[in-house]
């Protein structure tokens, strides 16, 4: 890739997408954010190099003139509604937010012919697995409106590969987890619904004790299993479909995962194990749609992409969101 280009990153003032933005402006890469900031940080910018502009990926004006103005080479697209329990009682905020909003943005780069697009998927495109690991080559079949919204713009994208010539890779998240290991950046979502941070809520007084939903399933400790993903090997991740886009690469689905599992009782040893406290938990029953393991097969990313997680001890992943969440550098936005 010339490092001239310009990304186009929509969302990038959020967790996932302020990690990649970091190491992406790190790699001398001209970056723009396009975050409306209703659930990103202004403060997760840390890189003076990167241009923030407040907005929507809706407001196809403010898009056009910042195409017209940048000349963007490609597209990161990170933003996105993303609590599934929210997306059941309120579908068609998802909806509208996840698949159609986007719209716009495809349009305008069709206008100015920008034909790479990096685009931030889910595990939970595929619903409750036939089998573990998950390969790319599975059934989709999402079991909520988040899972759907989700794969809907995957189908979109494809089409507009037939139609025009759009060259996509999507990139299907396991869990994400763990901060920038120097503290500067972390997860901060409101509300914190992701187990780790949830977990360590419960440590520093934040939150209440955490409910363990089922201890009865078909596991090894009867906990649910799933597949915890470091957000810089995520974001190395997205600088690699860059580069395999760059060089002329056709359109990809790909898993994000370690292809190991680890169960949520594991999640909970590994927490006091780093805090060396005990976490207040309580037992309640099985939700509603939740698989008892969620593992990837990542080993297409690592062929296509040349990708692979190297962040895979779950204690130092761990250690990482607990550097953040305890604010032992630099702390918080919300703090």
């Amino acid at each position: 890739m010339e490092m001239a280009d310009t990304i186009l990153v929509t969302g990038g003032a959020g967790y996932i997408g302020s990690h990649t933005v970091r190491m992406l402006a790190a790699q001398q890469r001209k970056i723009v954010v396009l975050d409306n900031l209703v659930y990103g940080h202004r403060e997760a910018i840390v890189d003076d190099s990167v241009e923030l502009v407040v907005g929507s990926i809706g407001d196809k004006q403010l898009l056009r003139e910042l195409f017209a103005r940048h000349s963007f080479s490609a597209v990161i697209h990170f933003a996105a509604f993303a609590y599934v329990g929210e997306s059941v009682t309120d579908p068609l905020k998802y909806y509208r937010n996840n698949t159609a909003e986007p719209l716009a943005l495809l349009e305008v780069m069709q206008e100015f012919a920008c034909k790479s697009f990096v685009f931030s998927s889910t595990c939970a495109t595929y619903g409750v697995p036939e089998q573990m690991p998950i390969t790319e080559s599975m059934r989709q079949a999402p079991i909520n409106p988040y899972g759907r919204s989700k794969l809907m713009l995957e189908w979109i994208l494809a089409d507009c590969d037939h139609a025009w010539g759009l060259r996509s890779v999507c990139l299907r998240y396991f869990n994400a987890s763990g901060c920038s290991s120097d503290g500067l950046i972390g997860e901060d979502h409101n509300p914190e619904t992701h187990l780790i941070p949830r977990v360590l809520m419960a440590l520093t007084g934040e939150a209440g004790p955490v409910e363990i939903f089922g201890t009865d399933y078909p596991t090894p400790d009867g906990t649910c299993i799933r597949d915890y993903i470091h957000v810089v090997d995520l974001a190395d991740a997205h600088a690699k479909a860059l580069d395999y886009l760059s060089t002329g690469g056709a359109s990809q689905r790909v898993n994000l995962g370690t292809g190991v599992g680890v169960s949520v009782k594991e999640i909970i040893a590994a927490i006091e194990k780093v805090t060396g406290q005990t976490v207040p938990v309580v037992l309640g029953n099985r939700r509603a749609g939740d698989p008892a393991a969620l593992v990837a097969d990542p080993s297409l990313a690592h062929q296509i992409l040349g990708w692979k997680a190297d962040h895979c001890d779950i204690t130092e992943t761990v250690r990482s969101a607990w550097m953040w969440m305890s604010g032992s550098k630099h702390g918080r936005y919300s703090a």
